[in-house]
């Protein structure tokens, strides 16, 4: 797995666990960063996302609610759910990673951690989205 793919891997976990779980972000960020040790630039990267995406989880969903209408928010899986989230703040907010990367990456912690059809669905949402990679950076922005 290629070095940021792993921080992304961690990141999500972290995610995941906060959604599911309601767990500390800080306390569970660093569980994970023992249990999956990174380089400081990773672990830092890592962190960005967890950090970055967790105030923005309601803006996130309702602009993908809004930009990707055929797949109910609420029937999404929690962990492409996540993977989304994740992809959405990576493109529309980091501003670090191109659009096309942001999605590649997607996909790719689709197929580590979500169900066969994760990849698939996960590359169409983030086709919806990025086709509104305008209106979605302008509402997140606001922020």
């Amino acid at each position: 797995m290629k070095p940021r793919t792993r921080a992304r891997a961690l990141a999500l976990q972290v995610l995941y666990e906060v959604d599911i779980a309601n767990h500390s972000p800080g306390e569970v960020f660093k569980a994970r960063l023992e249990e999956t040790p990174l380089s400081p630039e990773l672990a830092e990267f890592a962190r960005q996302i967890v950090f970055g995406v967790l105030p923005l989880v309601e803006l996130l969903d309702a602009s993908i609610s809004q930009y990707a209408p055929e797949w109910p928010f609420d029937q999404i899986a929690a962990i492409d759910r996540n993977i989304l989230r994740m992809a959405c703040w990576e493109f529309a907010v980091f501003h670090d990673t191109p659009v096309k990367v942001a999605i590649n990456e997607a996909v790719e912690l689709a197929k580590l951690f979500g169900s066969d059809s994760a990849p698939r669905f996960v590359n169409g949402v983030l086709g919806s989205l990025a086709e509104h990679q305008h209106e979605l950076k302008q509402a997140l922005q606001k922020v």
